[in-house]
């Protein structure tokens, strides 16, 4: 068995999840930022990167829990790198490396 920790940063949603031999999703966890960009119309790109370095952790952490599994187990990391905003993607980038 083979388990990916995936994490996604690239635009306004940080999200990590735990994939099963490519198949099965062991979990997904998502934090918007919808509410947090409402008020500038659309995407702050500086918003979101500095959002996501306050939620990168908690989410990843959440993925591992409800996927039921420990760190000792994850045998990947994949990371969206592309394309997005690039501090988005810097955080996640970050994240995924530990």
């Amino acid at each position: 068995m083979t388990l990916i920790l995936a994490i996604e940063t690239s635009c306004d949603e940080t999200a990590a999840a735990v994939i099963e031999d490519g198949q099965r999703i062991r979990s997904n966890v998502v934090a918007s930022q919808i509410e947090l960009h409402r008020r500038y119309g659309g995407v702050f790109p500086e918003v979101a990167s500095r959002q996501h370095i306050l939620s990168i952790g908690a989410v990843v952490e959440e993925a591992v829990t409800q996927a039921g599994i420990g760190w000792g187990e994850v045998d990947a990391v994949a990371v969206t790198c592309g394309p997005g905003l690039t501090g988005s993607l810097l955080v996640g980038v970050n994240a995924a490396k530990g």
